[in-house]
């Protein structure tokens, strides 16, 4: 039996520690066998902070059919008529109300998905919740966001 020759070792090392370090990064089977991405099951809620506190100003827009049963960041698929929302950085299952800047129009919306893909957005929301705040027509609006 010939053993792994010695320019070959340190090669074969760092594939074993590759795929080892990989191992911890695969995802759990759900209850149907089928491996998938992770849905947060709790509500996670914004770090340190008053209710109303505002996190954010800026510009939102909205998107619907086009997207509609595609599955979000979170896994879940798109339901433009349900009251959520891509934001870049917080937790997916988070609770933010967004404002309209101008007429004080308010919705609750749920993160579970990342975007807006278009520079100078704060937040996409579904078509459900643009029509909330009253920005379906127009496209985008100024918005501010408010912990929940």
């Amino acid at each position: 039996m010939n053993p792994v020759p010695r320019a070959i070792r340190p090669a074969l090392t760092l594939l074993l520690a590759a795929v080892l370090g990989l191992g911890g990064c695969a995802t759990r089977a759900s209850s149907g066998g089928v491996a998938g991405p992770a849905v947060a099951t709790a509500e996670p809620r914004l770090s340190a902070g008053e209710s109303g506190e505002e996190i954010g100003r800026g510009q939102a827009s909205w998107y619907g059919a086009r997207f509609q049963g595609r599955r979000t960041a979170s896994g879940e698929p798109f339901d433009k008529n349900e009251l959520t929302a891509a934001h870049p950085s917080l937790p997916f299952g988070t609770r933010v109300r967004v404002r309209h800047a101008r007429t004080g129009q308010e919705v609750t919306v749920r993160i579970n998905d990342r975007g807006p893909s278009v520079r100078g957005r704060i937040i996409d929301l579904s078509r459900a919740a643009a029509a909330e705040i009253g920005i379906v027509r127009s496209g985008v609006g100024p918005v501010v966001l408010l912990r929940d």
